[in-house]
C-alpha cells in the first residue's frame, strides 16, 4: 500500500513593507494635491508634491540601507512617480491657470487642457525610459530632466505666484508654453548632473557643511522663492552641461587632427 505525497501549496511571495509604506505615502501626497487643488487651495497643493518628493527619496534610501529591494517595488515607485510627478502638477496647473484659457473661446481652453496633457504623458515617456536604461545608463547623469525636478519647477512658480498675490488667470498666457517646454525637457536628451557621485558616507568634507548652511538659511526665511531659484537653475542646467560637453568634444577632436 503506497501513499502518495501531497502536493506542496506554493507560497506567494511577500512585499517588503517598509520601503513601500514611503512610497504609498508619496502617492497619496501627490493625490491629495490633485484633490486640494480642486477645491482652490493651491499652495496646499504645491507643497504636497514637494512632501512626495521627499518621501520619493526617502524609499529608495530605506530599501538599500534595510536591503529590501525588489522588482515590485521598483515598478510600484514608478507608478507613484507617474501620480506625484505626471499627473499631480499637470492637474494642479491646470486647475490653477490653464482651466481659465476656455474663456476666451473653445480653441484656447483645448490648448490648455492639451498643454497639460503634454505635460503629463512627458512625465510618463521618461520614466518609461529611465526604467529601460537603468542597466546602460552613467549613473552620474539622467537623461532628461528628472519628473520630481520637473513637478519642483512648476509647483515652486505655483507656490510662488500664489504668495505673491497671482491668479492663476493672472499668468495663463504663459502657462502653456511653461507646461509643455518643462514636458519636453523630460524627454529631451540633455544630460543632468544626478548627485550620486557626492559623498554620502559618515564623513564630508567642511566645505559641504557650509554650502548646507548657505542654503539651508535662505530656505527658511522664503521657501518658495528659494525653490524656485535652486530648480530653475537645475533646469537650465542641462542644456548648459550638454552644450559645453559637446563644444569641448569637437575641440579635443581638432587638436586630435591636427
Amino acid at each position: 500500500m503506497s501513499e502518495t505525497t501531497p502536493s506542496r501549496v506554493p507560497r506567494h511571495r511577500g512585499i517588503y513593507l517598509l520601503p513601500n509604506l514611503f512610497t504609498t505615502g508619496a502617492m497619496f501626497a501627490g493625490f491629495y494635491a490633485i484633490v486640494v487643488s480642486i477645491g482652490g487651495r493651491y499652495t496646499d497643493a504645491a507643497i504636497a508634491v514637494f512632501v512626495a518628493a521627499l518621501l520619493d527619496g526617502i524609499d529608495g534610501r530605506v530599501a538599500r540601507l534595510t536591503h529590501t529591494q525588489s522588482e515590485f517595488g521598483v515598478q510600484y515607485d514608478s507608478l507613484s512617480d507617474l501620480v506625484s510627478f505626471g499627473l499631480a502638477p499637470s492637474l494642479v496647473m491646470y486647475n490653477w491657470s490653464l482651466s481659465s484659457l476656455k474663456e476666451f473661446g473653445p480653441l484656447p481652453g483645448k490648448i490648455g487642457w492639451a498643454a497639460a496633457f503634454i505635460y503629463a504623458v512627458c512625465a510618463a515617456l521618461r520614466l518609461a525610459r529611465f526604467n529601460t536604461q537603468v542597466g546602460v545608463a552613467d549613473k552620474r547623469y539622467f537623461q532628461g530632466l528628472p519628473s520630481p525636478a520637473a513637478a519642483a519647477v512648476c509647483m515652486s512658480f505655483v507656490w510662488s505666484m500664489d504668495s505673491w498675490g497671482y491668479s492663476g488667470a493672472d499668468l495663463n498666457m504663459g502657462m502653456p508654453f511653461m507646461a509643455v517646454i518643462v514636458g519636453l525637457l523630460m524627454v529631451s536628451r540633455f544630460r543632468y548632473y544626478s548627485f550620486k557621485s557626492l559623498p554620502m558616507g559618515d564623513k564630508v568634507p567642511f566645505l559641504w557643511i557650509l554650502i548646507a548652511v548657505l542654503i539651508l538659511v535662505p530656505f527658511f526665511v522664503d521657501p518658495p522663492r528659494v525653490l524656485l531659484a535652486v530648480f530653475s537653475l537645475f533646469l537650465l542646467s542641462g542644456p548648459v552641461v550638454t552644450v559645453w560637453g559637446l563644444a569641448a568634444r569637437r575641440k579635443r577632436m581638432r587638436r586630435g587632427a591636427v
